[in-house]
């Protein structure tokens, strides 16, 4: 069926099938469809059905909260044609050439839990992909319906492997699929590369780093492709990832290693929000900083690159994402500089 849109760049179309999803179909034909979550939370992928039919999968997506049903409203995350369509959104809709997202199908090869709620696994995926570093991916299971967005852990250039990290949420659907019993072989639904919060070494800033959680995993795919290229030898990085309590935090040793690999130029900083740091300096990674309080904040206090000649990224709970970026564009950062990808 034939998809028209039209943004503030003029009308351009693509063909999707019945059985497809209008925002993926029209990403994987390179057009730059407005999107953050593309799982149905954020409402960022809107748009108005002038003409034609689609059928909505999740009506009550949260992202539907601020839309007019009433008036033609759709989220493209979310809706499949059932005619030809023509659609208004509000942003500039162009075609992009640089690693297409599409469908390929997965299979979970290792399961680590890291601790009561976070788990990372891999998938070897059916055909290898290219991605950016702070990219994300969404994930399907049978019996589960929509995907789940995780964002690799991992770098590589044509890839037939995937890291991701999984927080498991009260009554979450994939997270309490995946931690009720051993899922090694399980089949996957993979669609991506997705996001725009990605980190290009060929952009030549300083950059800094602030993540909540498990939105620390993109942030370890930056660090994974910087330490390839060698990228802290003429340019700083300041890393802030915080934590509930410091038996929470994850990915120690390896955080160390980027830091013995960057020529004194990277400086990380362990954020505990629910207890006191006892010492200045972790015990057994000492080149690992500790502070207490809210990442964001402590990030913003005592950041000496938090400007807008660097790049900033930020993951983590909307929340926090949210914070986060009003503390920066009040400590005078502008928003272009502050990268993003706001899912949950």
């Amino acid at each position: 069926m034939k998809i028209t849109i039209q943004s503030k760049a003029g009308e351009t179309a693509f063909d999707c099938g019945e059985n497809e999803i209008i925002l993926h179909s029209g990403l994987g034909s390179g057009l730059t469809l407005p999107y953050e979550c593309a799982s149905g939370t954020c409402g960022t992928c809107r748009a108005r059905v002038k003409l034609g039919t689609v059928e909505v999968q999740w009506r009550e997506a949260p992202g539907y909260l601020h839309l007019k049903p009433d008036k033609g409203d759709i989220l493209m995350c979310q809706s499949r044609p059932r005619s030809d369509c023509f659609l208004q959104v509000l942003s500039q809709v162009k075609i992009f050439e640089k690693f297409r997202p599409q469908v390929r199908h997965g299979t979970i090869e290792n399961l680590r839990r890291l601790t009561k709620d976070l788990a990372h696994f891999m998938v070897r995926l059916s055909s290898p992909m290219s991605f950016e570093a702070g990219q994300f991916v969404l994930v399907e299971t049978d019996g589960l319906s929509g995907g789940r967005a995780y964002s690799m852990v991992n770098f590589g250039s044509e890839t037939d492997r995937i890291d991701l990290l999984l927080k498991r949420k009260p009554n979450g659907g994939f997270s309490e699929w995946l931690f009720a019993q051993e899922r090694v072989g399980a089949n996957l639904r993979i669609f991506g590369p997705l996001g725009r919060a990605a980190f290009r070494p060929e952009e030549d800033r300083d950059i800094v780093c602030i993540g909540g959680g498990s939105g620390i995993a993109g942030m370890m795919s930056i660090l994974e492709r910087a330490a390839q290229v060698d990228y802290f030898l003429r340019h700083r990085g300041e890393m802030f990832f915080g934590f509930r309590t410091l038996d929470d935090c994850i990915y120690l040793s390896q955080l160390a290693r980027y830091s013995a690999l960057a020529h004194g130029n990277l400086d990380i900083t362990i954020v505990l929000s629910d207890e006191p740091a006892k010492t200045r300096v972790h015990v057994q990674y000492p080149m690992l900083k500790l502070a207490s309080g809210l990442v964001h904040d402590v990030a913003v206090r005592c950041s000496g690159l938090v400007q807008d000649s660097c790049l900033t990224f930020v993951a983590g709970p909307p929340i926090m994402v949210d914070c986060a970026i009003r503390a920066l564009i009040v400590a005078g950062v502008n928003a272009g500089s502050i990268r993003y990808d706001k899912f949950s």
